[in-house]
């Protein structure tokens, strides 16, 4: 029954679900231009509910890969110890060269390493207890036994078949040291650690902070507010609790350019996909440096312009990647659409009548075949040591 004037101006905002009229473009890519490497997904147990796998049956998960032309599947869900080992007998060694599994870093244990008098944060500008700045190089750096250890566990997981190290957001919001501080990507511990892995030849996919509105005020201007107001947990604008967006992105910046010799992918579009004209200065100031697409296309949709801009001076450092769990043989296809059509104005979240990432459509990047070829597949071989 048709709502009143006056009843519509007092329409909750939960409940305008507006349809869009315009009729844009619908086409449909069955299958990757080139046979794609997924850089970013998650086939694990520790994100699930009841700490099962992901994906019940690996081989019908490759029968939705093949009929997406999606070669190889990065799992990010390693973990450390056992868990490194099941993750890779499940996935790697079941199915050759369809699958390749990162381990993780027990973060935590930095609860008991010494504090590094930093003030409110440890990172960059931490001194020792004569007043020297402390960096990844410092004697006390490389023999706290908390770095000794992860360092170790580095050794472990690769000896085991992990084949990079994803490092989590919980880093620079979560974890702090014996002394109280919190642990930002710049310290000088992690940065001691992540060299290690660039010594191993582990690339690290590394996430950092969580989108711009996530660290924003909690008001009605902001606009991931529906996505807030389900996932409470998600939001650290309490400058109290949590540095600020623009602080961890600077420890972000900084640990890849202290350990250049490893090669990174930044998450999520450099973690910043709402600003890339940051991810730019990030990207050519670093050339260890590298980003992946995974769970972005609400932001990267809304700027296809100054997207393509970016990926045509940087052909060689984004990866096609999503970040969707279970991977679903739609969600391939929509991500498809994106890179290689030029259609418009189309949703992003073709399951829900709000979409949960901003309520907005998105436009396709229309990539031409070579480029499509670095961003699908090339460009992820070279960083996994495939290529």
């Amino acid at each position: 029954m048709p709502r009143s004037w006056e009843e519509l101006r007092e329409l909750p905002v939960v409940d305008w679900t507006p349809q869009q009229q315009l009729r844009p473009a619908e086409s449909v890519v069955e299958r990757a231009a080139v046979p794609a490497i997924d850089i970013h997904n998650h086939l694990g147990r520790w994100l699930t509910d009841d700490h099962d796998w992901m994906i019940d049956d690996p081989a019908a998960l490759i029968e939705v890969m093949d009929a997406a032309n999606v070669a190889t599947v990065v799992n990010l869900d390693g973990l450390w110890g056992d868990e490194v080992t099941v993750n890779v007998e499940r996935y790697d060694r079941a199915h050759p060269g369809r699958f390749l599994t990162f381990c993780q870093l027990d973060w935590a244990r930095l609860e008991e390493s010494a504090g590094l008098e930093s003030g409110p944060s440890s990172g960059a500008g931490a001194a020792d207890a004569a007043g020297a700045p402390l960096t990844a190089d410092s004697p006390a750096v490389l023999a706290d036994p908390i770095v000794r250890e992860l360092i170790a566990s580095l050794d472990d997981s690769a000896a085991r078949g992990a084949r990079g190290v994803k490092v989590w957001k919980n880093l620079g919001l979560t974890f702090r040291d014996a002394s109280g501080a919190l642990v930002l990507p710049d310290d000088p511990r992690v940065i001691a650690v992540l060299r290690h892995a660039g010594e191993l030849g582990l690339p690290v996919l590394i996430h950092t902070a969580d989108p711009k509105a996530f660290f924003a005020p909690l008001d009605e201007k902001n606009e991931r507010l529906d996505e807030l107001l389900v996932m409470k947990e998600w939001w650290f604008g309490d400058t109290e609790v949590y540095p600020t967006f623009d602080r961890l992105l600077a420890a972000h910046a900084a640990l890849v350019a202290g350990a250049p010799g490893t090669r990174f992918i930044g998450a999520h579009f450099g973690c910043a996909a709402e600003d890339l004209d940051l991810v730019e200065r990030m990207l050519a100031a670093s050339p260890n440096y590298t980003v992946d697409i995974a769970g972005r296309m609400a932001e990267l949709g809304r700027q296809p312009r100054r997207l393509r801009a970016l990926l045509d001076r940087f052909p060689d450092r984004v990866h096609f990647g999503t970040d969707i769990y279970p991977a679903t043989l739609e969600q391939y296809r929509l991500h498809f659409r994106f890179l290689e059509t030029l259609d418009e104005a189309f949703t992003y979240a073709p399951e829900s009548d709000i979409p949960p990432q901003g309520r907005w459509t998105v436009s396709a990047l229309g990539l031409p075949p070579e480029l499509l070829a670095r961003v699908y597949r090339d460009n992820a071989a070279r960083v996994l040591g495939l290529a």
